[in-house]
């Protein structure tokens, strides 16, 4: 489910830019509020709930876009009928809209197939009307006629709503941006939503290069369409997306999709998967989960209350054993035992990672992995670290003809790309080109053995022509 329920609601009382005060209260209070103070109980109930459905889709896409926050304000909504909904503190509540609001809580609207909740604009219908919106006045005698609630909507937004229901309440839904600075190296989904973001901004302002493909590694054409983007909205073009371009990017994202309007280009399912990292959970497999196996089993060295792993235990399979783990890794950090990954419980275990690499660099163990690095080597990037990448492609290459040899001259230029994804392909992990801590395991594997191969013990052929003189 893309679209979760916040427990509470911070409200702005007044314009967005004001000198006003916030109020947070709990969402469904909230809603009771809105709903109280713009319809009245004396309506049929299917009036009522049609206008519950457009309060409460409404507020959802505020929330759910960022709208207010991706312009740096600390509110989710106002309470200025010129911008949103109308919203009373302290007011009384009527007993029955109380009533309908706990029954529809967690509803909401979608067009087509978005799946982002619609930006369900409404008017009084009196004073006011608003072309392609609800009227609610204009709901009462529809509902008088005998239509439900669901006919009434489709009446004003049209036949492909869709009617969403039980989304879940979620205690905190915490901000989108992932509290560390995205620069070039960085290899994660939150990476990928950039460059799919970056990637429909440029279909309106083209000076913003395409990335391609947009696969969750920062390069250098991610850093360039960042740098370009920068340019464009008078930020500082220094490649790295912060805060401040994090939620830049969003706002103008949210703009040239209109999705706080109500032809509203809409967000895909897809689209919505790929912001937000996959859930890891037993039963699954693959090199994510060997990814996870390989960051605990790092962690596993280093604490005593997580399990130590082998190298023949990384199978990629998120067995019993994976599952321990990470509950061993949840409850030493305070996270939620679940057993399974989240954004929280990944985003802990990366840093984890790091940390141990810069604590312990020459620990036994590590030693076999060939010092991992701190961060992904993509293209673009110079430095010991590539250097220290193509030392390895190039004895590799000795004992694989068919990884193509490199310079080593610490640039990361397509050739040191191409031959990575040679390396990639001989180790069955996805042919990327960017090192990450998966590659570099193999290519230090792959490099030890192509040396302990070439070394000839005492008395073995010492690798030279024997003549019959000889």
């Amino acid at each position: 489910m893309p679209v979760s329920i916040p427990e509470n609601i911070t409200v702005h009382l007044g314009p967005p830019s004001s000198n006003a005060a916030n109020i947070t209260v709990p969402f469904a209070d909230y809603v009771k509020n809105v709903a109280s103070s713009e319809i009245y109980p004396t309506w049929p109930e299917a009036a009522i709930r049609a206008n519950i459905y457009a309060q409460m889709s409404y507020v959802l896409n505020r929330i759910f876009t960022e709208w207010y926050r991706s312009q740096g304000y600390d509110f989710d909504i106002t309470n200025s009928t010129r911008y949103d909904q109308s919203f009373v503190p302290g007011r009384d509540i009527f007993e029955n809209i109380s009533t309908i609001v706990d029954d529809m809580i967690g509803s909401y609207l979608t067009r087509g197939d978005a799946v982002e909740p619609l930006f369900a604009q409404y008017c009084n219908g009196t004073t006011v009307t608003c072309p392609g919106g609800l009227s609610q006045w204009g709901t009462v005698p529809l509902a008088e006629q005998g239509l439900s609630a669901e006919e009434i909507v489709r009446s004003f937004y049209g036949d492909d709503i869709n009617f969403s229901a039980d989304a879940p309440l979620s205690p905190s839904l915490g901000e989108s941006f992932p509290g560390i600075t995205l620069r070039l190296g960085e290899n994660s989904e939150d990476v990928r939503t950039i460059q799919n973001r970056l990637n429909r901004i440029s279909t309106n302002y083209p000076n913003i290069p395409k990335i391609y493909p947009a696969d969750g590694v920062f390069d250098a054409d991610t850093e360039a369409a960042v740098r370009a983007f920068q340019r464009q909205f008078n930020l500082t073009p220094d490649g790295l997306v912060g805060r401040a371009t994090w939620y830049r990017i969003a706002f103008v994202y949210n703009n040239v999709k209109r999705l706080s309007e109500l032809n509203s280009e809409g967000l895909t399912l897809e689209e919505i998967s790929r912001q937000y990292p996959e859930l890891l959970s037993e039963g699954m497999s693959g090199v994510s989960v060997r990814l996870l196996q390989y960051f605990l089993a790092i962690a596993g060295e280093y604490y005593d209350a997580l399990p130590r792993w082998s190298a023949a235990q990384l199978d990629g399979i998120f067995g019993p054993q994976t599952r321990s783990a990470v509950e061993a890794y949840q409850r030493m950090l305070g996270l939620p035992v679940t057993g399974a990954v989240d954004r929280a419980t990944w985003n802990a275990l990366v840093s984890t990672y790091r940390s141990v690499l810069l604590v312990q660099p020459e620990q036994e163990w590590l030693g076999l992995f060939v010092g991992l690095p701190e961060v992904f080597l993509v293209t673009g990037m110079r430095g010991d670290a590539v250097r220290r990448a193509q030392e390895l492609i190039s004895i590799i290459a000795r004992g694989y003809p068919e990884v193509p040899a490199v310079t080593v001259d610490g640039i990361f230029g397509s050739a040191t790309e191409s031959a990575v994804s040679v390396i990639q392909t001989l180790l069955g992990l996805p042919a990327t080109g960017a090192v990450g801590p998966l590659t570099w395991e193999g290519m230090a594997r792959l490099a030890a053995d192509v040396e302990a191969s070439s070394r000839s013990a005492e008395g073995q052929y010492p690798g030279y022509v024997l003549s019959e003189e000889e």
